[in-house]
């Protein structure tokens, strides 16, 4: 009898809090929506079932969790070495800021920007709806976060999770887990959060606006882009080097026309893994004690309203600059200005078609989508360099 109580004391079931159930909860409606909703599975899978893994208690002493770093003892004397959990040494790529460059260099060589290049006052829309992130930096800063930590909750307004788990790992990495979790729900919320918002801001006529095609862009133009672009963009930005330098680097492999292996690497096999690894070390970094926490639901209400306020910037910039233009753009089209990748440019696609089937946006939308991914890494980079 002894022995069975004993075997009972060593289980998860005699440890179990309230707190790890409700995170089992919620990883497990995390993977019903990427099977029954398909809201980003490639992204949802994985953070859910880490988030599982991550929840299930052990006994102490046993180093299992992610938090369960590597340490050296001094005892009597002596120096013991304890090593960490293989969670642990997985979530030094999201702690160290390794995987985020990494889905960058698989995003690029991903990434066809000819139709930012065939319509570039469209990268405007893209700057537009980084607002929500200086606006929610402000919000944050009221609400009595620190600078550095207001800094890395504001750039889940730009919708991109792998550029907020870089920058909450340099300034708030006490808040990274809270942080990745929100940014990655938002991006795959884009078809729940932003339709609302684009039909209160826009009206049925403005809706019915048909964009010209974009124009044929040149093999030379693709392949000076990247270069040009980073040169640029580093100068304006020395923080986002990181970023930017591997998303140009998979934009160069693509375009350049002789690395296809490469690009084609880069861009299945590589950047699957990372995000696998990525996903599931963040989703495993929320453990109840650490992640259950006031900050926590603050970080995701803010989260929302900078989500909203970059969807709605975008959307406001695009009906200020058609009071200019000859050639009308399509309010929707600003909505894309967020850099979530294609799927905000999908949601424009989607509602534009609500209101003419044979209205296509998708084009259009894609070149303020990419171009949020560029703006985002770029206030990253801002902000890294202004708050540390």
């Amino acid at each position: 009898m002894d022995i069975l109580l004993e075997f009972i004391n060593t289980t998860g079931f005699a440890a179990m809090s309230p707190g790890n159930a409700i995170m089992i909860l919620v990883g497990i409606v995390f993977i019903g929506l990427a099977i029954v909703k398909d809201y980003e599975p490639l992204l949802l899978v994985p953070i859910g079932m880490g988030a599982i893994v991550g929840n299930i208690p052990v006994m102490e002493g046993m180093a299992m969790g992610v938090y369960d770093h590597h340490r050296w003892i001094i005892e009597d004397g002596g120096v013991e070495y304890q090593p960490g959990s293989v969670l642990s040494y997985l979530y030094l790529g999201v702690s160290l800021g390794i995987y985020p460059p990494l889905i960058f260099l698989g995003i690029g060589a991903m990434t066809d920007f000819s139709t930012m290049l065939s319509n570039p006052k469209l990268t405007l829309l893209g700057a537009a709806a980084q607002i929500g992130v200086f606006a929610t930096f402000l919000g944050a800063v009221w609400l009595g976060f620190t600078l550095p930590e207001a800094g890395a909750i504001g750039i889940i307004g730009g919708a991109d999770g792998p550029t907020a788990i870089f920058l909450a790992a340099k300034l708030a990495p006490d808040l990274l887990g809270a942080i990745a979790i929100a940014a990655y729900s938002y991006m795959a919320l884009v078809p729940v959060i932003q339709p609302p918002v684009m039909k209160l801001l826009t009206t049925r006529e403005e809706r019915l606006i048909r964009m010209k095609p974009p124009r044929k862009v040149s093999k030379r133009e693709r392949m000076i882009f990247p270069i040009a672009a980073f040169l640029i963009c580093a100068l304006i930005a020395p923080g986002a080097i990181t970023l930017l330098g591997m998303l140009f680097f998979g934009n160069l492999l693509k375009e350049s026309l002789v690395t296809e292996r490469l690009a084609n690497t880069a861009r299945t096999a590589f950047i699957d893994i990372v995000t696998i690894l990525l996903g599931f070390s963040v989703g495993a970094s929320t453990q109840a004690d650490t992640f259950l926490k006031p900050q926590s639901l603050l970080i995701f209400g803010l989260g929302a309203l900078s989500f909203v306020i970059a969807t709605a910037s975008g959307v406001m910039f695009a009906k200020l600059m058609n009071r200019f233009l000859t050639d009308k753009i399509n309010p929707l089209v600003g909505a894309a200005g967020v850099s979530a990748v294609p799927d905000s440019a999908r949601v424009v696609q989607m509602v534009g078609q609500q209101a003419d089937p044979h209205n296509f946006l998708l084009m259009h939308a894609m070149a303020p989508n990419v171009a949020g991914v560029i703006g985002s890494a770029i206030a990253a980079g801002v902000l890294w360099s202004v708050l540390t």
